[in-house]
Protein backbone atom coordinates (compact mmCIF):
# COMPACT_ATOMS: atom_id res chain seq x y z
CA UNK A 1 0.00 0.00 0.00
CA UNK A 2 1.37 3.07 -0.97
CA UNK A 3 -0.21 6.44 1.27
CA UNK A 4 0.24 9.94 -1.28
CA UNK A 5 -0.44 13.60 -0.26
CA UNK A 6 -1.88 15.98 -2.45
CA UNK A 7 -1.37 19.80 -1.03
CA UNK A 8 -4.42 21.87 -1.59
CA UNK A 9 -3.69 26.22 -2.45
CA UNK A 10 -3.34 28.22 1.05
CA UNK A 11 -6.38 30.42 1.24
CA UNK A 12 -5.12 32.27 3.79
CA UNK A 13 -1.97 32.91 6.04
CA UNK A 14 -0.96 30.16 8.28
CA UNK A 15 -3.10 28.05 6.94
CA UNK A 16 -2.97 24.37 4.95
CA UNK A 17 -4.82 21.50 3.64
CA UNK A 18 -4.18 18.06 1.93
CA UNK A 19 -6.07 15.46 0.29
CA UNK A 20 -4.82 11.66 1.11
CA UNK A 21 -5.39 9.02 -1.02
CA UNK A 22 -4.39 5.07 -0.17
CA UNK A 23 -3.21 2.99 -2.82
CA UNK A 24 -3.55 -0.55 -3.12
CA UNK A 25 -2.80 -3.50 -5.41
CA UNK A 26 -0.91 -3.11 -8.48
CA UNK A 27 -1.15 -1.11 -11.56
CA UNK A 28 -1.41 -2.19 -14.98
CA UNK A 29 -4.95 -3.80 -14.52
CA UNK A 30 -8.42 -2.43 -13.58
CA UNK A 31 -8.08 0.99 -11.73
CA UNK A 32 -10.96 1.30 -8.94
CA UNK A 33 -11.08 4.65 -7.34
CA UNK A 34 -13.46 5.24 -4.49
CA UNK A 35 -13.86 8.08 -2.53
CA UNK A 36 -16.64 9.38 0.57
CA UNK A 37 -17.67 12.27 2.10
CA UNK A 38 -17.61 15.11 -0.64
CA UNK A 39 -20.46 16.85 0.74
CA UNK A 40 -18.32 16.38 4.69
CA UNK A 41 -21.22 16.26 6.34
CA UNK A 42 -22.37 12.91 4.96
CA UNK A 43 -20.15 10.58 7.28
CA UNK A 44 -21.37 7.15 6.70
CA UNK A 45 -19.27 6.60 3.38
CA UNK A 46 -15.97 7.57 5.90
CA UNK A 47 -16.58 4.74 8.29
CA UNK A 48 -17.21 2.37 5.25
CA UNK A 49 -13.84 3.46 3.32
CA UNK A 50 -12.11 2.85 6.38
CA UNK A 51 -13.71 -0.70 7.01
CA UNK A 52 -12.84 -0.87 3.32
CA UNK A 53 -9.24 -0.05 3.60
CA UNK A 54 -8.95 -2.89 6.42
CA UNK A 55 -10.43 -5.40 3.55
CA UNK A 56 -7.90 -4.31 1.11
CA UNK A 57 -5.26 -4.33 2.85
CA UNK A 58 -5.56 -7.98 3.79
CA UNK A 59 -6.30 -8.95 0.37
CA UNK A 60 -2.89 -7.19 -0.51
CA UNK A 61 -1.17 -8.85 1.77
CA UNK A 62 -2.87 -12.29 0.89
CA UNK A 63 -1.70 -11.18 -2.90
CA UNK A 64 -5.45 -11.43 -4.17
CA UNK A 65 -5.54 -7.82 -5.82
CA UNK A 66 -5.22 -8.01 -9.75
CA UNK A 67 -5.83 -4.21 -10.00
CA UNK A 68 -5.46 -0.92 -8.20
CA UNK A 69 -7.68 0.16 -5.99
CA UNK A 70 -7.48 3.92 -4.70
CA UNK A 71 -8.96 4.75 -1.48
CA UNK A 72 -9.61 9.05 -0.53
CA UNK A 73 -12.01 8.58 2.38
CA UNK A 74 -11.96 12.52 3.10
CA UNK A 75 -12.09 13.95 -0.39
CA UNK A 76 -13.20 17.23 1.50
CA UNK A 77 -11.12 18.67 4.09
CA UNK A 78 -12.61 22.16 3.21
CA UNK A 79 -15.93 21.07 4.23
CA UNK A 80 -14.96 19.41 7.02
CA UNK A 81 -13.60 22.81 8.39
CA UNK A 82 -17.02 24.49 7.99
CA UNK A 83 -19.01 25.54 11.36
CA UNK A 84 -21.26 27.74 12.11
CA UNK A 85 -22.72 28.12 16.00
CA UNK A 86 -21.85 24.38 16.37
CA UNK A 87 -23.18 23.32 13.26
CA UNK A 88 -20.60 21.62 10.15
CA UNK A 89 -21.98 23.39 6.76
CA UNK A 90 -20.21 20.27 4.27
CA UNK A 91 -22.60 20.42 1.60
CA UNK A 92 -21.53 24.20 0.38
CA UNK A 93 -18.61 26.15 0.43
CA UNK A 94 -18.78 29.15 2.84
CA UNK A 95 -16.87 32.01 0.78
CA UNK A 96 -18.79 30.96 -2.41
CA UNK A 97 -21.97 28.99 -1.42
CA UNK A 98 -20.53 26.76 -4.49
CA UNK A 99 -22.11 22.98 -4.18
CA UNK A 100 -18.80 20.88 -3.07
CA UNK A 101 -20.13 18.55 -5.51
CA UNK A 102 -20.68 20.64 -8.88
CA UNK A 103 -18.37 22.42 -11.18
CA UNK A 104 -16.12 19.61 -11.81
CA UNK A 105 -14.09 20.18 -15.10
CA UNK A 106 -16.50 18.58 -17.89
CA UNK A 107 -13.92 15.90 -19.31
CA UNK A 108 -15.50 15.72 -22.25
CA UNK A 109 -15.37 19.47 -23.01
CA UNK A 110 -11.28 19.27 -22.45
CA UNK A 111 -10.71 16.09 -24.22
CA UNK A 112 -12.67 17.09 -27.52
CA UNK A 113 -10.27 19.41 -29.12
CA UNK A 114 -7.49 17.31 -29.19
CA UNK A 115 -8.37 13.64 -29.15
CA UNK A 116 -9.61 12.91 -33.17
CA UNK A 117 -6.22 12.74 -34.71
CA UNK A 118 -5.20 10.00 -32.00
CA UNK A 119 -8.30 7.64 -32.70
CA UNK A 120 -7.93 4.61 -34.73
CA UNK A 121 -10.49 1.33 -35.25
CA UNK A 122 -9.29 -0.12 -32.06
CA UNK A 123 -11.25 0.27 -29.28
CA UNK A 124 -9.02 -0.42 -26.33
CA UNK A 125 -6.62 1.74 -27.80
CA UNK A 126 -8.69 4.53 -28.60
CA UNK A 127 -9.43 4.28 -24.31
CA UNK A 128 -6.00 4.88 -23.55
CA UNK A 129 -5.61 7.75 -26.19
CA UNK A 130 -8.56 9.27 -24.21
CA UNK A 131 -7.07 8.74 -20.85
CA UNK A 132 -3.82 9.83 -22.05
CA UNK A 133 -5.62 13.34 -23.00
CA UNK A 134 -7.64 13.51 -19.92
CA UNK A 135 -4.53 13.60 -18.10
CA UNK A 136 -2.56 15.91 -20.58
CA UNK A 137 -5.24 18.52 -20.29
CA UNK A 138 -6.20 18.10 -16.44
CA UNK A 139 -2.01 18.82 -16.00
CA UNK A 140 -2.66 22.26 -18.03
CA UNK A 141 -5.47 23.57 -15.87
CA UNK A 142 -4.16 25.52 -13.46
CA UNK A 143 -6.30 26.37 -10.14
CA UNK A 144 -6.29 29.76 -8.22
CA UNK A 145 -8.70 28.99 -5.31
CA UNK A 146 -8.36 26.01 -2.38
CA UNK A 147 -12.11 24.76 -3.82
CA UNK A 148 -10.45 24.66 -7.51
CA UNK A 149 -7.47 23.21 -6.28
CA UNK A 150 -9.69 20.18 -4.31
CA UNK A 151 -11.57 19.67 -7.29
CA UNK A 152 -8.91 19.14 -9.65
CA UNK A 153 -6.71 17.00 -7.36
CA UNK A 154 -9.54 14.51 -6.69
CA UNK A 155 -10.14 14.65 -10.87
CA UNK A 156 -6.76 13.94 -11.47
CA UNK A 157 -6.52 10.72 -9.31
CA UNK A 158 -9.77 9.57 -10.96
CA UNK A 159 -9.84 10.31 -14.48
CA UNK A 160 -8.29 6.74 -15.54
CA UNK A 161 -10.08 4.49 -13.09
CA UNK A 162 -12.01 1.66 -14.62
CA UNK A 163 -14.66 2.30 -11.72
CA UNK A 164 -15.61 5.66 -9.63
CA UNK A 165 -17.63 4.46 -7.07
CA UNK A 166 -18.48 8.56 -5.03
CA UNK A 167 -19.91 7.66 -1.37
CA UNK A 168 -22.51 9.83 -0.32
CA UNK A 169 -26.25 9.97 1.88
CA UNK A 170 -29.42 11.61 2.08
CA UNK A 171 -30.76 13.31 4.39
CA UNK A 172 -33.21 10.13 5.85
CA UNK A 173 -33.37 7.57 3.35
CA UNK A 174 -32.99 3.80 2.06
CA UNK A 175 -29.89 2.87 0.21
CA UNK A 176 -29.94 3.97 -3.36
CA UNK A 177 -27.76 5.11 -6.01
CA UNK A 178 -27.67 6.76 -9.52
CA UNK A 179 -25.99 6.16 -12.55
CA UNK A 180 -25.70 6.50 -16.18
CA UNK A 181 -28.36 4.22 -17.67
CA UNK A 182 -25.74 3.18 -20.82
CA UNK A 183 -23.65 1.51 -17.51
CA UNK A 184 -26.48 -0.61 -15.71
CA UNK A 185 -25.23 -4.11 -17.03
CA UNK A 186 -21.81 -2.95 -15.36
CA UNK A 187 -23.75 -1.35 -12.08
CA UNK A 188 -26.33 -4.13 -11.13
CA UNK A 189 -24.25 -6.08 -9.23
CA UNK A 190 -23.17 -3.81 -7.60
CA UNK A 191 -27.12 -2.59 -6.62
CA UNK A 192 -27.92 -6.48 -5.74
CA UNK A 193 -24.70 -7.25 -3.31
CA UNK A 194 -25.84 -3.39 -1.48
CA UNK A 195 -29.08 -4.07 -1.56
CA UNK A 196 -30.14 -0.90 -3.37
CA UNK A 197 -34.11 0.18 -2.76
CA UNK A 198 -33.63 2.44 -5.39
CA UNK A 199 -31.82 2.77 -9.03
CA UNK A 200 -31.58 6.23 -10.40
CA UNK A 201 -30.96 6.45 -14.28
CA UNK A 202 -30.22 10.21 -15.07
CA UNK A 203 -29.16 11.11 -18.76
CA UNK A 204 -27.40 14.22 -17.86
CA UNK A 205 -28.50 15.81 -14.59
CA UNK A 206 -26.43 18.66 -14.67
CA UNK A 207 -24.18 20.85 -12.26
CA UNK A 208 -21.28 18.37 -13.43
CA UNK A 209 -21.32 16.75 -10.25
CA UNK A 210 -18.49 14.34 -9.59
CA UNK A 211 -19.36 10.53 -11.01
CA UNK A 212 -21.18 11.83 -14.14
CA UNK A 213 -17.91 14.04 -15.45
CA UNK A 214 -16.65 10.20 -15.48
CA UNK A 215 -19.03 8.44 -17.29
CA UNK A 216 -21.01 11.06 -19.38
CA UNK A 217 -17.59 11.96 -20.89
CA UNK A 218 -17.33 9.05 -22.59
CA UNK A 219 -20.86 8.60 -23.44
CA UNK A 220 -20.38 12.48 -24.75
CA UNK A 221 -16.77 11.08 -27.22
CA UNK A 222 -19.45 7.94 -28.16
CA UNK A 223 -21.69 10.47 -29.79
CA UNK A 224 -19.52 12.80 -31.47
CA UNK A 225 -16.91 10.04 -32.67
CA UNK A 226 -18.73 6.78 -32.72
CA UNK A 227 -19.88 6.54 -36.22
CA UNK A 228 -16.54 6.45 -36.70
CA UNK A 229 -14.47 5.68 -33.83
CA UNK A 230 -14.95 2.60 -31.25
CA UNK A 231 -15.64 4.40 -28.28
CA UNK A 232 -16.21 2.08 -25.30
CA UNK A 233 -17.37 2.80 -21.54
CA UNK A 234 -13.85 4.13 -19.92
CA UNK A 235 -15.54 5.06 -16.31
CA UNK A 236 -18.43 2.63 -14.91
CA UNK A 237 -19.35 5.41 -12.56
CA UNK A 238 -21.49 5.19 -9.38
CA UNK A 239 -22.79 7.56 -6.54
CA UNK A 240 -23.43 5.64 -3.40
CA UNK A 241 -26.27 7.19 -1.13
CA UNK A 242 -25.43 4.87 1.91
CA UNK A 243 -28.51 5.45 3.51
CA UNK A 244 -29.27 9.05 5.72
CA UNK A 245 -26.64 10.86 7.78
CA UNK A 246 -27.61 9.16 11.45
CA UNK A 247 -26.69 5.95 9.70
CA UNK A 248 -22.82 6.01 11.21
CA UNK A 249 -22.96 2.51 12.84
CA UNK A 250 -20.32 -0.42 11.94
CA UNK A 251 -22.66 -2.86 11.43
CA UNK A 252 -23.91 -0.83 8.57
CA UNK A 253 -20.42 -0.09 7.45
CA UNK A 254 -19.33 -3.51 7.37
CA UNK A 255 -22.40 -4.35 5.46
CA UNK A 256 -21.65 -2.04 2.58
CA UNK A 257 -17.95 -2.78 2.92
CA UNK A 258 -18.32 -6.28 1.94
CA UNK A 259 -20.83 -5.39 -0.37
CA UNK A 260 -18.36 -3.26 -2.43
CA UNK A 261 -15.49 -5.93 -1.68
CA UNK A 262 -17.78 -8.71 -2.98
CA UNK A 263 -18.64 -6.34 -6.09
CA UNK A 264 -15.24 -6.21 -7.01
CA UNK A 265 -14.65 -9.86 -6.70
CA UNK A 266 -17.03 -10.05 -9.78
CA UNK A 267 -15.34 -7.34 -11.56
CA UNK A 268 -12.05 -9.99 -11.25
CA UNK A 269 -10.44 -7.19 -9.51
CA UNK A 270 -9.90 -9.50 -6.30
CA UNK A 271 -8.78 -13.37 -6.92
CA UNK A 272 -11.71 -15.01 -5.52
CA UNK A 273 -15.04 -16.30 -6.20
CA UNK A 274 -17.66 -13.95 -5.72
CA UNK A 275 -21.16 -14.75 -3.65
CA UNK A 276 -24.47 -15.38 -5.47
CA UNK A 277 -25.83 -12.29 -6.68
CA UNK A 278 -28.79 -11.51 -4.88
CA UNK A 279 -32.43 -10.72 -6.24
CA UNK A 280 -32.92 -6.68 -6.58
CA UNK A 281 -35.98 -5.52 -5.11
CA UNK A 282 -36.48 -2.77 -6.76
CA UNK A 283 -35.42 -2.07 -10.55
CA UNK A 284 -34.15 0.75 -11.80
CA UNK A 285 -35.85 4.01 -12.25
CA UNK A 286 -35.53 7.40 -14.19
CA UNK A 287 -34.23 10.21 -11.99
CA UNK A 288 -36.46 11.97 -14.42
CA UNK A 289 -39.29 9.84 -12.88
CA UNK A 290 -38.71 10.86 -9.14
CA UNK A 291 -41.13 12.90 -7.69
CA UNK A 292 -40.20 15.60 -5.27
CA UNK A 293 -43.25 16.15 -2.58
CA UNK A 294 -43.37 19.68 -1.05
CA UNK A 295 -45.69 21.12 2.41
CA UNK A 296 -48.25 23.31 0.93
CA UNK A 297 -48.16 25.12 4.43
CA UNK A 298 -45.60 24.98 7.27
CA UNK A 299 -45.90 23.58 10.35
CA UNK A 300 -44.46 20.04 12.36
CA UNK A 301 -43.79 17.49 9.64
CA UNK A 302 -45.07 14.05 10.90
CA UNK A 303 -44.22 11.20 8.57
CA UNK A 304 -46.76 8.48 7.45
CA UNK A 305 -44.16 6.44 5.44
CA UNK A 306 -41.11 4.86 6.09
CA UNK A 307 -37.73 5.12 3.77
CA UNK A 308 -37.53 2.28 1.66
CA UNK A 309 -40.53 0.74 0.78
CA UNK A 310 -43.43 0.82 -1.98
CA UNK A 311 -45.73 3.37 -1.76
CA UNK A 312 -48.99 3.31 -4.75
CA UNK A 313 -50.64 6.65 -6.07
CA UNK A 314 -52.46 8.78 -3.71
CA UNK A 315 -50.85 7.13 -0.32
CA UNK A 316 -50.25 9.68 2.21
CA UNK A 317 -46.46 10.27 2.85
CA UNK A 318 -46.83 12.68 5.24
CA UNK A 319 -49.06 15.56 7.29
CA UNK A 320 -47.70 19.08 7.91
CA UNK A 321 -49.28 20.10 11.27
CA UNK A 322 -49.93 23.86 11.68
CA UNK A 323 -50.16 24.07 16.01
CA UNK A 324 -51.43 27.51 15.72
CA UNK A 325 -55.38 27.21 13.59
CA UNK A 326 -55.20 23.63 14.05
CA UNK A 327 -54.93 23.12 10.28
CA UNK A 328 -53.51 19.10 9.35
CA UNK A 329 -52.37 19.08 5.70
CA UNK A 330 -51.62 15.62 4.06
CA UNK A 331 -49.01 15.12 1.95
CA UNK A 332 -49.93 12.65 -0.54
CA UNK A 333 -47.69 10.84 -3.58
CA UNK A 334 -49.20 11.23 -6.95
CA UNK A 335 -47.65 8.24 -8.18
CA UNK A 336 -46.56 4.62 -7.46
CA UNK A 337 -42.99 3.80 -6.35
CA UNK A 338 -40.39 3.76 -3.50
CA UNK A 339 -40.08 5.85 -0.91
CA UNK A 340 -36.29 6.42 -0.83
CA UNK A 341 -35.31 9.59 0.31
CA UNK A 342 -37.02 12.17 3.43
CA UNK A 343 -36.14 15.15 4.98
CA UNK A 344 -34.45 14.69 8.55
CA UNK A 345 -35.72 17.83 10.14
CA UNK A 346 -39.49 17.89 11.42
CA UNK A 347 -40.40 21.42 10.81
CA UNK A 348 -41.66 22.40 7.32
CA UNK A 349 -41.38 25.66 5.50
CA UNK A 350 -43.82 26.33 2.94
CA UNK A 351 -42.88 25.11 -0.24
CA UNK A 352 -40.08 22.93 0.94
CA UNK A 353 -39.60 19.31 -0.61
CA UNK A 354 -40.16 17.05 2.60
CA UNK A 355 -39.69 13.46 0.62
CA UNK A 356 -39.12 11.67 -2.61
CA UNK A 357 -40.58 9.10 -4.75
CA UNK A 358 -38.99 6.79 -7.63
CA UNK A 359 -41.57 6.37 -9.92
CA UNK A 360 -41.24 4.65 -13.43
CA UNK A 361 -42.54 7.05 -15.62
CA UNK A 362 -40.59 10.52 -16.37
CA UNK A 363 -41.89 13.32 -14.79
CA UNK A 364 -39.57 16.28 -15.16
CA UNK A 365 -36.72 17.84 -17.65
CA UNK A 366 -34.14 19.94 -17.26
CA UNK A 367 -31.46 19.98 -14.05
CA UNK A 368 -32.59 17.59 -11.95
CA UNK A 369 -30.52 17.84 -9.49
CA UNK A 370 -31.02 20.27 -6.27
CA UNK A 371 -28.58 22.91 -5.14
Amino acid sequence: MQTKTHPLISPALGTERHLTSFHYGPGGGQKIYIQSSLHADELPGMLVAWELRKRLAALETAGKLRGEIVVVPVSNPIGLNQRLLGQMLGRFESGTASNFNRGFHDLAELVMPRIEPRLTGDAQQNLRAVRAAMHEALAEQTPTTELESQRLALQRLSCDADVVLDLHCDFEAALHLYTNPELWPEVEPLARYLDAKASLFALNSNGSPFDEIHSFCWSDLRARFGERYPIPNGSISVTIELRGQADVTYAFAERDANAIVEYLTWRGVIDSTPAPLPALEFGPTPFAGTEPLQAPISGVLVFRAQVGVCVESGEPIADIVDPLTDRVVTIHSSVAGVLFARQRTRFATAGMVVAWVAGTEPLRDGSLLPN
